[in-house]
């Protein structure tokens, strides 16, 4: 069977005895008896061995502090093995000794003695792991791995992979079921000499040689759980990323994060190698698994730079070709942007700012660039994502005018601002874009006619909106009058229908309450799409409880004035939302347009309009040739009715909608403040609904009547409603008028509502809206609308 897995631990996970001990209790936990392990020096010893030779340069007295690491690495040795282990490598280690005496010694020396010099951590480690291993009864060998890794020598040593991967295939056909511990940071020449991989070298040595073996995973073990979308030092809400693709990993890696290094990730492209990012220090906690390609983009990482080198430069040249030769020369910038009078810029990491420099020099003559400067009081910050435009919105709306404009590329977004702005805005960037997206939660309530159309709306357009609003708006109940369905894992409205019909269960108002409590979201939104006046009169109880409402019914809005202030004052104590647009013209922007108009500066004036689809429908169609009744009952055999055509007939539907209209301006009237005049004769009114329609007939000479008085002036008989408050003096009815034939209440699509509004900015040519003002598509919709804003208001807090 292949090798599938490869350990690489750095020299904070080996920094003393019980580090040695925990890595090996890992590799024989958590892998198989052919793992391959790649090690750093432990803990500080490299730094020890560049300080030794510093020292030695400088002709100081390096005795003292070379003693002071063998001491260390003895007492690793004593504290970790057997005697015969320990005598071992104790003999092993005064003969490095000696030779490190020897280099040190020298008055000069070349490069590859004072690599020889640094390798040494490298080594011990990987002979002290693989006793350890053995100590604890498994087979186990140390490679050195300038034995396996050839390089041709340059500023960083360049792998000759098709002769390194043959010496690596090799060596594992001569150590079948054996653990290989193998030396990181290091490799050798085509002469055998020492060279060194330069920083972060031995997870560089970890992924290569993972690479070169045909390994399937690659894991880095260090002292952190793994990749976070934010600096955790730095972001409190930090969360550890599950997995992100190899593609991301890389851009992070490039825009400077601490735990990810771009040339570590180099060899794993092209290969089917995933890395696990995981810590030594907690082994069984999740980690973040770095996968070769990914369907589907990881969440966002937020990223920052304290300081950048930033390059202002004059180009005669072409763009394109100069932001190809950079990256050919290694030096490809973080991000660029066209600057003012045709100057680019250019991002560096500081480190590489004298590299960029010589470059960009070089390239000067060809393409025409002059005017070179650099600038170094900004930093960075960045977002990482496959999917980095859906963010962009929310990530520029941040930035403030000192910022440099988005750089967008297809896997990052990326701004400069002064060094001062850098956490603060990583801060902001992380919480709209990659903190935990807020959750709002929908309840439905009412699950008849105008619910269904509503579900089957929100099915279709929840996902855009909550891209839309980088949220997560979820339907989590669904309440009828007699049988209630609460989920805090969601309802899928593509299916609500069965999961109702099996699992939704009786329910009162006390139970109900504590259910909505229980529900896990951030925020909460009610939509009462019933006509219950009970359940008004629970609306207190849901604002007590922090929960948001979308009405369509419309009997809160035009209830007891009394009741409509405690419902406002309620709103206004505890920073919640109320909307009922959909109570009043359904889908028509009625109260979108008075709110407009008082927000302009406008005052309103006048409203007026007919407000019932049914009684615009039989006074468009009552022209006389026809008895008033034959018509009513038409209009109930088509459903256009109510079951009782008085409910329409009263004009107390339409009472309530003037109400409503007439607080929303400002006026704090009652329902017995608006005078109506209903075509039902008091003694047909208190019927019983069958004794009505055997009677109906009695409405039809009074209606005829009034039809021909219309007339004989001249006029149009319809029924309205009009409210004016001109001159400070209110008046408002509800009833039959006489209009002008070519009034806007005059001539209207059968069904439609119009709604008339005369205003100081609107007088001789007042603002009309018309369309259907009901339907149960048009009422969900602006149920659905009513939702949105209140969405949009509660992420914009």
């Amino acid at each position: 069977m292949a090798r599938c897995h490869l350990h690489k631990f750095g020299g904070s996970s080996l920094a003393d005895a019980d580090c040695y001990r925990r890595v090996a209790h890992i590799l024989l936990t958590q892998g198989r008896s052919d793992d391959l392990v790649v090690v750093s020096a432990a803990g500080k010893s490299t730094n020890f061995l560049y300080r030794l030779l510093e020292l030695s340069d400088k002709g100081a007295l390096w005795q003292e502090e070379l003693q002071q690491l063998m001491a260390y690495q003895q007492q690793l040795i004593e504290q970790l093995l057997s005697a015969e282990q320990a005598r071992h490598l104790r003999e092993r280690l005064a003969t490095d000794k000696a030779q490190l005496q020897t280099l040190l010694a020298l008055g000069e020396r070349n490069d590859y003695q004072v690599n020889q010099v640094v390798s040494f951590g490298e080594r011990w480690s990987a002979r002290l792991m693989a006793a350890l291993l053995r100590e604890s009864g498994v087979a186990a060998s140390h490679v050195d791995a300038c034995s396996i890794l050839v390089a041709d020598e340059g500023a960083v040593p360049q792998i000759r992979t098709a002769e390194s991967r043959a010496k690596v295939q090799a060596l594992l056909a001569e150590h079948p079921d054996e653990r290989l511990v193998i030396t990181g940071f290091i490799c050798a020449n085509s002469r055998g000499d020492t060279l060194l991989l330069g920083r972060n070298g031995s997870d560089f040595s970890a992924t290569l040689i993972a690479s070169l073996a045909d390994i399937d995973r690659v894991t880095i073990w260090t002292d952190v759980e793994g990749v976070f979308n934010a600096d955790p030092n730095k972001i409190n809400d930090a969360k550890l990323l599950a997995s992100m693709s190899l593609a991301e990993a890389d851009r992070l890696a490039r825009l400077g994060s601490p735990v990810l290094h771009s040339r570590t990730l180099q060899p794993l492209f092209d290969t089917r190698v995933s890395m696990a990012v995981r810590s030594s220090y907690a082994p069984h906690t999740a980690f973040t698994l770095v996968a070769p390609s990914s369907s589907r983009a990881s969440a966002p990482v937020v990223t920052n730079l304290n300081e950048v080198a930033c390059f202002s430069l004059t180009l005669g040249g072409d763009c394109d070709t100069l932001l190809s030769q950079l990256a050919e020369a290694g030096v490809a910038p973080l991000a660029w942007w066209p600057a003012a009078n045709g100057r680019l810029e250019l991002a560096y990491m500081p480190e590489l700012q004298r590299q960029a420099l010589n470059q960009l020099n070089a390239l000067a003559p060809e393409l025409e660039i002059s005017d070179i400067s650099v600038a170094t009081d900004l930093g960075l910050v960045a977002l990482v994502s496959a999917d980095a435009h859906l963010y962009r919105r929310g990530f520029a709306r941040l930035l403030s005018r000192e910022a440099r404009p988005l750089y967008q590329d297809g896997l990052s977004l990326v701004t400069l601002v002064p060094k001062n702005q850098v956490t603060l805005l990583t801060q902001k960037v992380h919480r709209r874009c990659a903190g935990p997206r807020k959750r709002i939660g929908v309840v439905l309530l009412g699950v008849g006619n105008i619910g269904e159309a509503w579900l089957d709306l929100f099915r279709r357009a929840a996902t855009s909106l909550g891209r839309e609003l980088e949220a997560s708006i979820e339907l989590l109940g669904l309440v009828s009058s007699g049988k209630a369905l609460l989920d805090s894992q969601g309802i899928d409205a593509g299916n609500w229908r069965d999961r109702f019909a099996v699992e939704a269960h009786d329910w009162d108002y006390p139970s109900l309450f504590q259910q909505l409590e229980a529900l896990e979201c951030d925020e909460l939104v009610a939509l009462d799409i019933s006509a219950s006046a009970t359940l008004t009169l629970q609306y207190p109880e849901l604002f007590a409880r922090g929960i948001h409402l979308v009405s369509a019914n419309k009997l809160a809005g035009s209830g007891p004035l009394p009741f409509y202030r405690e419902l406002k004052q309620q709103l206004g104590n505890r920073r919640l939302y109320w909307r009922y647009n959909a109570s009043c013209g359904a889908g028509l922007p009625v109260q979108h347009a008075l709110n407009d108009l008082h927000n302009s500066g406008d005052t309103v004036e006048a409203v007026g309009g007919v407000f019932s689809g049914t009684l615009c429908w039989l006074f468009e169609h009552y022209d006389g040739s026809r008895p008033f009744s034959e018509l009513v009952l038409e209009a109930k055999t088509l459903g256009i009715t109510e079951p009782d055509p008085r409910d329409d007939l009263s004009g107390r539907d339409m009472q309530r909608k003037l109400l409503i209209l007439a607080r929303e301006i400002g006026l704090e009237l009652e329902l017995d403040d608006i005078e109506v005049e209903s075509p039902v004769p008091e003694a047909l009114a208190a019927l019983p609904l069958s004794d009505f329609l055997g009677r109906i007939s009695e409405l039809d000479a009074p209606m005829l009547a009034a039809l021909n008085a219309a007339r004989d002036n001249g006029k149009v008989l319809r029924y309205v409603a009009a409210l004016d408050r001109a001159g400070g003096r209110v008046s408002a009815k509800v009833g039959l008028s006489w209009v002008e034939p070519e009034h806007p209440w005059a001539n209207l699509t059968p069904g439609d509502n119009v709604f008339v509004i005369r205003s100081a900015f609107y007088q001789g040519n007042p603002l009309i809206i018309r369309g259907p003002g009901a339907g149960r598509e048009v009422t969900a919709a602006a149920v659905q609308s009513d939702l949105a804003q209140i969405c949009h208001e509660l992420l914009q807090e």
